[in-house]
C-alpha cells in the first residue's frame, strides 16, 4: 500500500466508521420489541427508521423522499443536476431478534461516504442516490423485495393482497405506513438514468476472516426457491385413537424435513431450510390433522436446484403416501442466481488493488436488494468481515475499524469512476 493511501485508511476512515457507527447504533435502538432488535417491514419500527434516516440525510443537504414502497431516497446532485446517478445503498428491516449491522452496515456506510464527499465539495461526473429499502428479509409477507422490486419496476400489484399472520394486507400496510400502494409503479427507475446500484454488506461467513482482510468482493448471489408445504391428515383424540389408525400430519411432516435435511446434505453447496412449522389444532391432546412449513432451497446453481427440489418432493410424496396423508406445495418466491457486473467488479477489484488490498472473491449465499436491481441495472457488491461469520443473530459484530476501510474503498471507488 502506497504512503497515502495508508495515512488516509488512519484519517478519513475513522471518522466515517464514526459517523457510520452512530446511525447504526441509533438504528439498533427502533425495534418493535423491547429488549431485542425487530424491525418488520412496513411496522411502526420501520417508520421511525426510516424517518430518522430521511432526517440524517436532510442534515446532509441531500434532496429526500420516501416512494411508494416505503423506501427512503436521499439524492447527491453530481457536477451538474439532473445527471444520472448511482445507486448506493441497503435495507433497514430486519429478521426477529437480529443483529445491528445486516442491512444498516450499507445504509450508514454509504452517508458516511457521502457525507464526506460534501464535505469536501466534492462533486461526481454522476449523482449518487443512497436507498434504504424494507422487505429484504422477507419476514412480515409472504413476498420479498418490495422495495427494490418497486425500484426497478418489477413489482408484482398481485402481492399488494397478500396477508400477514395478523391479517393485515400489504396494500393495507402500505398505507398505514404512509404510503399509496397505487404509485407504487412511479418509483420504478428508468435504465437510462441510473449507472448501477452497489451495496455495502456484512459478509455473513468467515472467508475474509480466514484471509485477515477488512473487504471482499462478491462475485454473485446465490439462487433461492421458497415454497409452502402443507400436510394433510385426520385430528383425532390423543387417548382413544390407536397408533395404528393414526394419519398423523405432524409425524408426516417431522419425517419430511428429516428427509429434507438427508437430501441435502448428499449435494454439494446445497442448502435447504425448514424455518417455520404449524401444527393444527395446536391442542396438547389431540391428534395433528394439518401441518404447514415452508422450504428455503439454496444454491449457486439453478439447474441443481431444480433437480434437487425434484427430489425432495418426491421422497415428501412417499412419505405422504405411506403415511395415508395429502401433501401440497406453492412455490412463492424463485429467484435464479446473480452474476455481479463484471465492469463494476473490475473496478472494485482495482481499487482494492490500489490500497494494497486483495480483490478477494466471494460467492454470496444470501440473498440481497441487487438481486432484484441486477434485472435492469448493473449491479456490485462489497462484503465487510463478521466476526466468526455470525449473521441474523444479536452476537453480529464488524470492528469499526473494518468499517473505515469499506468507506474508503467505496470512496475511491467512486471518485475514480467516470
Amino acid at each position: 500500500m502506497s504512503a497515502a493511501p495508508r495515512a488516509e485508511m488512519h484519517g478519513d476512515a475513522a471518522a466515517m466508521a464514526a459517523e457510520a457507527m452512530a446511525l447504526i447504533e441509533d438504528l439498533a435502538a427502533i425495534s418493535d420489541e423491547p429488549g431485542r432488535l425487530t424491525r418488520l417491514y412496513l411496522s411502526a419500527s420501520h417508520r421511525r427508521a426510516a424517518d430518522h434516516v430521511r432526517a440524517q440525510m436532510i442534515e446532509m443537504g441531500l434532496a429526500t423522499s420516501i416512494d411508494a414502497a416505503g423506501t427512503v431516497v436521499g439524492r447527491y446532485e453530481g457536477s451538474r443536476p439532473g445527471m444520472p446517478a448511482l445507486l448506493l445503498g441497503s435495507h433497514i428491516d430486519t429478521v426477529r431478534d437480529a443483529g445491528r449491522f445486516d442491512g444498516a452496515l450499507g445504509v450508514a456506510v454509504a452517508l458516511a461516504v457521502v457525507a464526506n464527499l460534501a464535505r469536501r465539495n466534492r462533486r461526481l461526473p454522476f449523482a449518487i442516490e443512497i436507498l434504504a429499502f424494507g422487505d429484504e428479509e422477507g419476514i412480515r409477507f409472504p413476498s420479498t423485495l418490495a422495495g427494490s422490486r418497486a425500484i426497478a419496476g418489477s413489482f408484482d400489484l398481485s402481492t399488494l393482497a397478500d396477508r400477514d399472520a395478523d391479517g393485515i394486507s400489504l396494500a393495507d400496510a402500505l398505507r398505514a405506513f404512509g404510503s399509496d400502494p397505487a404509485a407504487i409503479a412511479a418509483a420504478a427507475r428508468r435504465p437510462q438514468d441510473v449507472l448501477g446500484y452497489i451495496e455495502v454488506h456484512i459478509e455473513q461467513g468467515r472467508v475474509l476472516e480466514h484471509a485477515n482482510q477488512a473487504v471482499g468482493l462478491v462475485s454473485g448471489i446465490s439462487g433461492a426457491t421458497r415454497l409452502g408445504v402443507t400436510v394433510e391428515g385426520v385430528s383425532g383424540h390423543a387417548g382413544t385413537l390407536t397408533m395404528p389408525d393414526r394419519r398423523d400430519a405432524l409425524c408426516g411432516a417431522a419425517e419430511m424435513v428429516l428427509a429434507i435435511e438427508d437430501v441435502a446434505r448428499g449435494c454439494e453447496q446445497v442448502v435447504a431450510t425448514v424455518g417455520r412449522l404449524v401444527a393444527e389444532p395446536g391442542a396438547v391432546n389431540v391428534v395433528p390433522g394439518k401441518v404447514a412449513f415452508t422450504l428455503d432451497l439454496r444454491t449457486f446453481r439453478d439447474a441443481e436446484r431444480r433437480r434437487v427440489l425434484g427430489e425432495i418432493l418426491e421422497r415428501c410424496d412417499a412419505i405422504a403416501g405411506r403415511r395415508g396423508l395429502e401433501l401440497h406445495h406453492e412455490v412463492f418466491y424463485d429467484q435464479p442466481t446473480t452474476v455481479c457486473d463484471r465492469a463494476l467488479k473490475a473496478g472494485l477489484a482495482a481499487t482494492l488493488s490500489r490500497l494494497g488490498l486483495d480483490p478477494i472473491e466471494i460467492q454470496s449465499s444470501a440473498g440481497h436488494d441487487g438481486l432484484a436491481l441486477a434485472a435492469l441495472f448493473p449491479m456490485a457488491m462489497l462484503f465487510v468481515r463478521c466476526k466468526d461469520g455470525v449473521s441474523h443473530h444479536p452476537d453480529e459484530s464488524v470492528s469499526p475499524a473494518d468499517i473505515g476501510t469499506a468507506g474508503v474503498v467505496l470512496r475511491h471507488f467512486l471518485e475514480a469512476l467516470h
